[in-house]
């Protein structure tokens, strides 16, 4: 007897906005690392010294992502403008014990991680009698509880306040929709007090609805970022990474990057011979392009290309985007009056070596409304819009 087939895990529906400007914020306790990694990847100066709440007012900055795909089609089109896709990353203040309550400005700092779309969550793994910690101890794994207590709090805090406003009118009388979002809004505080991360949760289409609505917190994904002493990254090895991956793993196993702060900036401002030999030498490599690249990822965002002679550009959107709304990134009028969506693969066009050879393979798609559109794809749209005139 043939085996059974097994079934393809449930696709959980996307929290979050469905937009292509999307923002990762770096988000940890103070004097982890936070301002000095947001200069090393937006090469934008701000203050990053030895002292709590350095930062209060959140810097933020755009930094391109990094993609040898981009750098292949603009040295085979050659093109007049080149436009690599981006990431806005967010520098927010460091957060501490009690911050759902208001400790440290934490109510402020808490607001500024409500406004971004992902989190990059820097944990200190070096010990520096020079650096201060506001524990007064070094312990990342007692640090990652403490943020995400203050996470959970606000969250819960939030959805108390959703279902208290809603229980005021029961005396009146409660819409349909108005019993639905109390539904959801006491599974969400269910889950909550179970200590878990919104993100994680089994959540209906109309469950993800409110969440979307609510933009909580622990609805945020996240890339966790070991900030270790140059010594420890260079031979690969530190004493808190086991407990780290451990505490990651157990709280739903989202990315983790080591990486050093102290290394990035060594290596920052050499020339790119001497950074090149250096790097060689000590066996590691500059882990800023991951960083962004997996940051993009986490917030579930792709691009596609367009491609000429006049311009190579990346256009970025959110993954499941169908081809009309890939096309309304470009001109609201190329969605309006989408007719389909002319696709090449980069690989196969990597493959084959020119556009023309693609289309002479029969490797040039028309694709219609339903298209997905998949990461790395190159696209020419054909549109017409009648009722203004333009075709």
């Amino acid at each position: 007897m043939a085996p059974k087939k097994q079934e393809a895990p449930k696709e959980r529906p996307l929290l979050g906005r469905f937009k292509s400007n999307l923002k990762m914020g770096i988000v940890g306790m103070p004097n982890v690392g936070k301002s000095t990694l947001f200069n090393l990847l937006t090469k934008v100066g701000v203050p990053a010294e030895n002292f709590p709440f350095c930062t209060i007012d959140p810097n933020s900055a755009r930094v391109n992502i990094p993609d040898d795909r981009f750098n292949w089609l603009c040295s085979l089109y050659k093109p007049k403008s080149a436009v690599p896709a981006f990431l806005d990353i967010m520098d927010i203040a460091g957060l501490v014990r009690g911050a759902a309550q208001g400790e440290g400005l934490g109510n402020a700092f808490l607001s500024h991680i409500a406004a971004v779309d992902g989190i990059y969550h820097v944990c200190r793994a070096f010990e520096d009698a020079d650096v201060i910690h506001v524990e007064d101890r070094v312990d990342p794994v007692a640090d990652l509880e403490i943020i995400h207590n203050e996470l959970r709090a606000k969250d819960r805090a939030k959805i108390e306040g959703v279902i208290d406003s809603i229980n005021k009118l029961k005396s009146r009388g409660l819409k349909k929709e108005q019993l639905e979002e109390l539904e959801c809004a006491n599974r969400i505080l269910e889950h909550l007090n179970k200590e878990v991360d919104v993100r994680f949760g089994d959540w209906s289409a109309k469950d993800v609805e409110w969440l979307n609505e609510y933009q909580l917190l622990t609805a945020k994904p996240a890339v966790y970022l070991v900030n270790m002493s140059e010594h420890d990254f260079a031979r690969k090895k530190n004493k808190f990474l086991p407990k780290i991956h451990e505490w990651v793993q157990a709280h739903g196993g989202e990315p983790i990057i080591p990486f050093s702060a102290a290394f990035e900036n060594k290596i920052f401002e050499m020339p790119d011979d001497e950074k090149d030999k250096y790097c060689k030498e000590a066996g590691v490599i500059s882990m800023l392009p991951k960083i962004i690249t997996t940051g993009f990822k986490a917030i579930h965002l792709i691009y596609f290309f367009t491609a000429g002679e006049d311009e190579v550009k990346c256009w970025q959107i959110r993954q499941g985007a169908k081809a009309p709304q890939a096309a309304g990134t470009i001109h609201t009028d190329f969605e309006r009056g989408f007719i389909c969506a002319e696709v090449m693969k980069f690989d196969e066009l990597k493959e084959i070596g020119s556009e023309n050879a693609v289309k002479a393979a029969g490797k040039y798609r028309q694709q219609g409304k339903e298209y997905v559109v998949t990461d790395g794809d190159i696209i020419y749209f054909k549109f017409n819009v009648t009722s203004s005139g333009k075709k």
